[in-house]
């Protein structure tokens, strides 16, 4: 089986052909560098994506951007979407705090990415 991507690790785009046999990689091609390989190996295999999310702040109207802090499963983003979107926090907040240790079970927390007073 034949994978056509579009690598995304820098801003180049390499077009990439993965060839898989089963759950296997076999080649990966397309890529100029290194990085383009590794991500089109991982995308087939396990793919995973850092999700960005707005989650409330308590007394004010202004929402708090969060990120994980680590990419998760690309099948638990949703679930990592929909935990920072019923979230609210308490200030005062500060970038990088931890807001949700372990969000959706992936082992990955939730970030504060602004400070909320």
């Amino acid at each position: 089986m034949i994978r056509e991507l579009v690598c995304i690790n820098c801003p180049v785009g390499c077009r990439l052909r993965v060839e898989l046999e089963g759950e296997q990689v076999v080649s990966v091609s397309g890529n100029r560098c290194k990085r383009g390989e590794s991500y089109g190996r991982e995308e087939c295999l396990d793919p995973r994506r850092t999700v960005t999310a707005l989650a409330r702040v308590s007394g004010s109207s202004r929402p708090l951007p969060v990120k994980t802090s680590r990419p998760v499963p690309k099948q638990k983003v949703m679930d990592c979407a929909a935990a920072a979107a019923g979230l609210t926090v308490q200030p005062p907040v500060e970038i990088g705090q931890v807001v949700l240790k372990n969000v959706a079970g992936t082992g990955a927390d939730l970030l504060a990415t602004d400070s909320a007073e």
